[in-house]
């Protein structure tokens, strides 16, 4: 019985799908991406804060510091991330999406332990989902396939 030959390296990276976007709109992203999830964390977390009250100086304060946190925090993860291996990698986005829930959930009056509670269930979903995609797209090096 005849089998098909392997294909050698070249046929696969001409095969690999078109990148639409140019090197200058990715660079764009990579500060974009941060800064626009920042913003709606932090005014999210000034809104939570505030109880539906009047905003106030203080208010908008918490909020812009809270998104130049979160914003800077995420771009760190995003950008170090890469070069820890899978495992740490989607523990690392476990521990900041944990603590970034439990932390949002905190300022709308809730008690702590069931902030604790639900920023360990949004970090263990995190957690799956990261460790599922890493395993599937990376050997045991940290190298991406394909």
């Amino acid at each position: 019985m005849a089998h098909a030959a392997p294909a050698s390296r070249e046929v696969a990276l001409r095969h690999r799908t078109p990148d639409v976007f140019s090197p200058r709109v990715h660079a764009v992203a990579k500060v974009a991406t941060p800064v626009v999830l920042g913003l709606v964390y932090g005014y999210w977390a000034a809104a939570n804060r505030r109880y539906g009250g009047p905003i106030t100086g203080w208010n908008l304060l918490f909020g812009f510091v809270t998104a130049l946190v979160f914003a800077v925090l995420f771009a760190a993860v995003w950008h170090f991330g890469r070069r820890l291996r899978r495992e740490l990698h989607a523990a690392l986005w476990f521990a900041f999406t944990g603590c970034a829930t439990g932390f949002l959930i905190s300022q709308s009056g809730l008690s702590v332990l069931w902030s604790m509670w639900l920023g360990m269930a949004a970090g263990a979903g995190v957690l799956l989902t990261m460790f599922y995609r890493y395993y599937t797209h990376e050997d045991a090096t940290g190298h991406r396939i394909g």
